[in-house]
């Protein structure tokens, strides 16, 4: 049986036409609609055409909330609907995974002289998105792709799905965006230094210091002072290209056999320091015989009537002396060179650079002339007092003391009490006598005391004790330590940003009038910036025990700043006379061995999320920020 026959037209009879029945003839067809439209007047065209409108507006909105009836109702319906996808669809769960090498990101942060870098070759990024998309993978689970290019949990996908939230919000794309962002500023660091690298090779290699603006050099002690302090920071940061040239020099240009004073501290958290760091961090026992020669020739600094150092030694002659115009070493240089030499003990077996630093701290542990813990900035090496007392600081001559009292407790398995108790005592000393509020913000900040008078003025260089702070509470003291490290690192950081640049002057006074309308006063003769690396050391150690985020976005900025403000188009960094002066910040033409060496280093560190690399429970910074081995428990 054949289904009826379907009408391929309609037929339309008109009046006039004949008889009112249909009417199949030729002449009849031939009269077509078109002609009948033409035959009607001008008027009546138009208001057929306004009839027609107005009834297609009034059907629109049923015809609209059917269609949306039919997708809503059945995702094959969607998926077959006339409309198309504007956008990609969120989640790919018809294809299998992308091999490793098809994961791409799109849409790189970064400042814009990386961004070609970023696109031409994978880096670090690209390892950081996999490992912590792979580490939220649970077992069992499909491993999908967004069309963003993110490794995501199906069940998560799911989940955003139905409850129409922004996949972009989700936790797993916080924390792959996260890590796309840290390491783009990682390769920023890398950037930084690669540029502050080739100034020095260009235009100082083998000597002390870069003179970014003369393109030429300075010599302090003539030992390489840059390149030997910035040997592990290469390491860390993955240059090895770098490192190796770096290596060549030592093995065949460093020689110590020089007749030349330097000085014991700098000499020792530099040199001394650097080599041992870079010892353990490569086992290349290259590193350690300089280590041994440089530690043996500045042991003379330790020939005196009270075995309290001489600030300089002739490492060439063998012989030691105090500064022309003293008989007095500062406080802060004889007692941080401790983690040096008891590590350089410990590794050679020869006790005599162990037994002269401990003596040392024997003898500034008994002195009297402290102050709840506090210590003057000034110890005269024929009797070995204190001299100059009554003047009380956190900053120069005085600052590595308390940092060095709690990292050899700590280098040493926090097993010498002594240190320990010199500690704690010192942060209630700090408390007690130098801790205030500014005004208007109530900025907490550590001043000095001289003779009894308070004095709103910090260094910059007392940033490092935010940082220490950390260290001791992550260590188990008391959580009020944290509290305090949390206050200071604030402060720290408005010190840079309320100045012009983004950066930090050397040393800041503290208004704590009532109605004054600004926390920090800077003088004239202060405002200079050597390119330090407390402030960003101590940010280091914040972000990583709280992860906090705050911290990393801080340092950002910071080095932002150094490129906007410091950096020298023919390579490397210079240190400014005026951080007040966004406009001509009056570059000095010097670049530190430490910006290498500290302010980089802990700048890479502070971007890592990685706990593991050169891990605070395994290893202690000297402060030349170079990482010593915590002694194991035997």
């Amino acid at each position: 049986m054949h289904p009826p026959s379907r009408q391929d037209y309609i037929s339309i009879n008109f009046a006039g036409q004949g008889s009112g029945s249909y009417n199949n003839s030729k002449q009849w067809r031939r009269q077509s609609c078109w002609r009948k439209w033409k035959q009607l007047s001008r008027l009546q065209r138009s208001l057929i055409l306004i009839l027609l409108f107005i009834c297609g507006i009034a059907s629109y909105p049923a015809v609209t909330e059917q269609l949306r009836g039919l997708t809503d109702g059945d995702p094959e319906t969607e998926r077959n609907s006339v409309f198309p996808h504007v956008l990609p669809e969120a989640v790919k769960q018809d294809h299998p995974p992308l091999p490793t090498s098809q994961r791409k990101l799109s849409n790189k942060r970064g400042p814009p002289i990386l961004q070609n870098r970023l696109q031409k070759k994978e880096n670090a990024s690209n390892t950081v998105v996999e490992d912590k998309a792979s580490d939220s993978k649970k077992e069992g689970e499909e491993e999908v792709i967004s069309w963003r290019g993110a490794v995501i949990d199906t069940d998560q996908a799911t989940e955003g799905t139905k409850d129409g939230e922004n996949k972009e919000g989700s936790p797993a794309n916080q924390k792959v965006q996260l890590s796309v962002k840290s390491a783009n500023w990682r390769e920023a660091v890398q950037e930084a230094f690669r540029h502050a690298w080739k100034g020095y090779k260009d235009f100082a290699w083998g000597h002390d210091e870069l003179r970014p603006l003369s393109k030429s050099y300075g010599e302090w002690f003539g030992l390489g002072l840059t390149l030997i302090d910035a040997l592990d920071t290469m390491w860390i940061l993955g240059l090895k290209e770098e490192f190796e040239e770096a290596k060549t020099w030592v093995a065949t240009e460093l020689t110590f056999n020089k007749n030349v004073d330097v000085n014991l501290f700098e000499s020792t958290i530099r040199i001394l320091g650097g080599l041992l760091s870079t010892y353990h961090l490569t086992g290349d026992t290259l590193f350690l015989d300089k280590a041994k020669d440089i530690g043996s020739r500045l042991m003379p600094a330790f020939n005196t009537p009270s075995k309290i150092p001489y600030s300089d030694v002739n490492i060439g002659k063998g012989t030691a002396h105090p500064p022309r115009w003293t008989s007095d070493s500062t406080v802060a240089e004889v007692t941080s060179i401790q983690l040096e030499f008891r590590e350089l003990s410990r590794l050679t077996q020869e006790p005599q650079y162990q037994a002269a630093v401990a003596e040392v701290m024997k003898q500034v542990h008994k002195l009297d002339g402290k102050l709840d813990g506090l210590v003057p900035m000034f110890i005269n090496t024929n009797n070995g007092q204190f001299t100059h007392q009554g003047i009380y600081t956190l900053g120069a001559r005085a600052d590595s003391y308390y940092e060095y009292l709690l990292k050899q407790w700590i280098q040493g398995g926090k097993k010498e009490n002594e240190l320990l108790e010199d500690y704690l005592q010192a942060i209630e000393g700090v408390k007690n006598n130098l801790l205030q509020k500014s005004s208007p913000n109530g900025l907490t900040f550590v001043g000095e005391l001289s003779h009894g008078q308070f004095s709103p003025k910090m260094d910059h260089l007392v940033c490092f004790l935010p940082g220490t702070l950390a260290l001791g509470a992550h260590n188990g003291l008391p959580a009020d330590h944290m509290d305090l490290a949390k206050q200071l690192m604030e402060t720290c950081y408005q010190m840079y940003i309320q100045m012009e640049t983004g950066l930090s002057p050397e040393i800041v006074h503290f208004n704590m009038h009532q109605g004054s309308t600004r926390d920090i006063e800077v003088k004239l003769a202060d405002r200079h910036n050597l390119l330090r690396p407390e402030t960003v050391e101590s940010l280091f150690y914040l972000y990583r025990f709280t992860k906090d985020q705050k911290y990393q976005e801080w340092g950002w900025k910071i080095l932002q700043n150094f490129n906007k403000y410091t950096k020298v188009s023919s390579g490397g960094y210079t240190s400014i006379n005026n951080v007040r002066d966004p406009d001509y910040p009056s570059p000095r033409d010097k670049m530190e061995s430490f910006f290498l060496g500290e302010t980089l280093k802990y700048l890479y560190l502070l971007f890592s999320d990685d706990p593991n690399l050169i891990s605070l429970d395994q290893y202690v910074f000297n402060t030349e920020a170079h990482p010593l081995p915590i002694w194991p428990s035997n």
